[in-house]
C-alpha cells in the first residue's frame, strides 16, 4: 500500500490533520491476493470478533454509502471486483453477495477453499456486503457524516489501538478527545468535515514505531506485554515494527458524506527504515515529540534506546547485516555452481 514517507515523517512532530489532495487517477482500495496476510487476519477477526469490528449507530442507514463504495471499487479494479447495483462479486475469491445472500461460484484457492464463504455467512444480517469488501481489499472502511460531524458506521478489522465499537456514532471532536496534543485536530474539525465531504478526494498518512507485529491492534486483542528491555539492543534487527496507515476519503457530496478508507501495514523496523535519510528523519521526529505524544504512542520507555539506535549506528548495522547476507548468498551460489561442475565432470 502507498505510504509517502517524506510527507508523513516530519520534525518537529505535530498531531495535525495533514490532509492533501489525492493525485488524479490514484486508486483508493487495494485488492488483496487470496490468502494474503491482511486477508487471513481479517477472516480471523470477522469469524471470532465481528462485534469488535462492525459497528453502526442505531437508526443509521449505511446502504447508500456502501453501494457507492462497491461501485467505486468496481470502477477502479474491474479485474478484482464487480458490482451491478444488486450483486457484488470478488473475482479472485470466487464469492458473491446478492442482497444479503452469500454465494460461492467457484472454489477458493487457499485453505479448504470456502473460508471466505463461511466467514461471510456467519456475519450478522446486513453486514455481508461490508464483509466482502473488507476481505476483497486491504483497507478498512468507515462513513463520515458531514451533517452531524460523526462516524455513524465502521467496518474496521485492523484498528490501530482503538475500538470501533466505542468510536461509532461519536462526534469528530469526541473521537479525537483522547489524542495527545490534539488542539490542531479538534480546532480543524468543522473545516475538515466540510473538506472530506466535498467533491474532492483527500489522503493523509499516519505512522508509529510499535512492539506489535500484528495488523490487528484492537486494544482488547493486542498483546498487553510492555516493550522488551532489549528491544533495541540489536541495531541491525530491533524487536520493533514500523506501523503505517494510508487514509483516504471517497466523497459522497450528494449525501454530505464520505467513505473513510484506512490501509494499515506493519513490517520489521529495520525493513521500513532502510536508508540513512529515513533513519535521520525518524530520529528527528521522535526526538521532537512531547512527553504527552510519547506516552500516547507507547514510546516513553523506549525513547532513549530508539534514539540511540538511530540513525548512524542503526543504518550501519543494517548495512553490515545485509552485506553479510549478500556475501553468504553469493558464497552459497558459488559452492552450488562448483558442485554442479564437479557432478558434470563425473558424468563425463
Amino acid at each position: 500500500m502507498s505510504f509517502d514517507f517524506d510527507a508523513a515523517v516530519q520534525a518537529p512532530f505535530r498531531m495535525q490533520p495533514g490532509l492533501r489532495r489525492l493525485a488524479p487517477g490514484a486508486a483508493q482500495p487495494t485488492p488483496l491476493a487470496p490468502g494474503s496476510r491482511h486477508q487471513r487476519e481479517k477472516i480471523a477477526v470477522l469469524s471470532a470478533h465481528a462485534s469488535q469490528a462492525l459497528a453502526v449507530q442505531p437508526g443509521f442507514d449505511a446502504s447508500a454509502a456502501l453501494q457507492a463504495l462497491a461501485a467505486h471499487a468496481a470502477q477502479e479494479h474491474a479485474g478484482a471486483f464487480e458490482w451491478d447495483g444488486q450483486r457484488a462479486v470478488a473475482l479472485q475469491l470466487g464469492v458473491a453477495i446478492v442482497g444479503d445472500e452469500v454465494q460461492q461460484w467457484r472454489a477458493g484457492v487457499f485453505g479448504l477453499g470456502d473460508e471466505v464463504t463461511r466467514c461471510l455467512a456467519g456475519l450478522p444480517a446486513g453486514w455481508r456486503l461490508a464483509g466482502l469488501l473488507c476481505l476483497a481489499f486491504a483497507e478498512d472502511f468507515a462513513v463520515v457524516d458531514g451533517a452531524t460531524a460523526t462516524i455513524p458506521w465502521i467496518a474496521a478489522c485492523l484498528p490501530s489501538h482503538w475500538a470501533p465499537e466505542h468510536k461509532v456514532g461519536r462526534h469528530f471532536a469526541e473521537v479525537h478527545g483522547q489524542v495527545a496534543d490534539n488542539e490542531l485536530l479538534v480546532r480543524a474539525g468543522e473545516h475538515l468535515k466540510r473538506m472530506v465531504c466535498s467533491a474532492e478526494r483527500w489522503e493523509r498518512f499516519v505512522w508509529n514505531v510499535t512492539r506489535q507485529p500484528r495488523l490487528n491492534a484492537h486494544p482488547d486483542l493486542a498483546d498487553p506485554a510492555p516493550w522488551a528491555a532489549n528491544a533495541f539492543a540489536d541495531a541491525a534487527s530491533p524487536r520493533a515494527w514500523w506501523r503505517t496507515e494510508h487514509q483516504t476519503f471517497i466523497p459522497l457530496p450528494h449525501a454530505k458524506q464520505a467513505v473513510f478508507t484506512i490501509g494499515v501495514d506493519t513490517q520489521p523496523l529495520a525493513q521500513g527504515i532502510d536508508t540513512p535519510e529515513k533513519a535521520a528523519k525518524l530520529h528527528a521526529a521522535v526526538a521532537s515529540m512531547s512527553d504527552a505524544v510519547l506516552a500516547y504512542r507507547s514510546l516513553t520507555s523506549v525513547r532513549a534506546p530508539l534514539l540511540a539506535a538511530s540513525p548512524a549506528r542503526w543504518v550501519k548495522s543494517v548495512w553490515m547485516a545485509r552485506t553479510m547476507t549478500a556475501r553468504q548468498s553469493l558464497s552459497a551460489s558459488g559452492l552450488l555452481a562448483k558442485s554442479r561442475r564437479k557432478g558434470q565432470g563425473k558424468l563425463r
